[in-house]
Parts: C-alpha cells; structure tokens; sequence
C-alpha cells in the first residue's frame, strides 16, 4: 500500500482502529533514532541520519470525518486529501 503525504511516500501502512492510529512507515520498518511532535499531535520518526522514516497519526479517522482533510507538518504543512489515505483504513478492515 502506498501512501503520499506531501514530498513523502510511505509504502506501508497499519491502522489501529481501536485507537484510530495510523502507522506509516518509508521502507522496511527500523527503530527510529529519534522522534518529533508536530504541531497537530502526531509523531515524525528519523533514522540516524534525519531523514523522515515514519509517521504516526493520531485521531486519523475523526480528523478526517471531522475536517474533511488531515494537515501533517513535515516541517511544511501539507493538507492531506481523504483520497489519498483513506485505503489505509480499509486495508485494516
């Protein structure tokens, strides 16, 4: 499944609907060296050198019914059409 949120492409993804989390992971799934907050509550996750591995969406369902769109700061805001995750709840399914 591919997922594409502004200049990034996460080829997997899981979503935890109990939770409404949505895990999206660039590559084969590592530990991240280290994590950020965005501005929205969700967490970026970097490997050793910085660059974007992963990112975790919480609420990922309510804030698209509720907004229609889910914004993602990567460190740009990026407004995320339903469109484009949306088959990442339905894979969970």
């Amino acid at each position: 499944m591919i997922v594409k949120i502004g200049p990034l492409t996460f080829n997997h993804a899981s979503y935890d609907a109990s939770g409404d989390v949505l895990y999206l992971h660039i590559g084969e799934r590592q530990a991240a060296a280290d994590s950020e907050q965005t501005p929205e509550g969700h967490v970026l996750r970097f490997d050793a050198a910085g660059k974007i591995i992963g990112l975790t969406i919480i609420n990922a369902k309510w804030l698209l019914d509720r907004d229609r769109e889910l914004i993602v700061t990567l460190p740009e805001r990026v407004h995320v059409a339903p469109a484009a995750i949306e088959a990442a709840f339905a894979a969970a399914a």
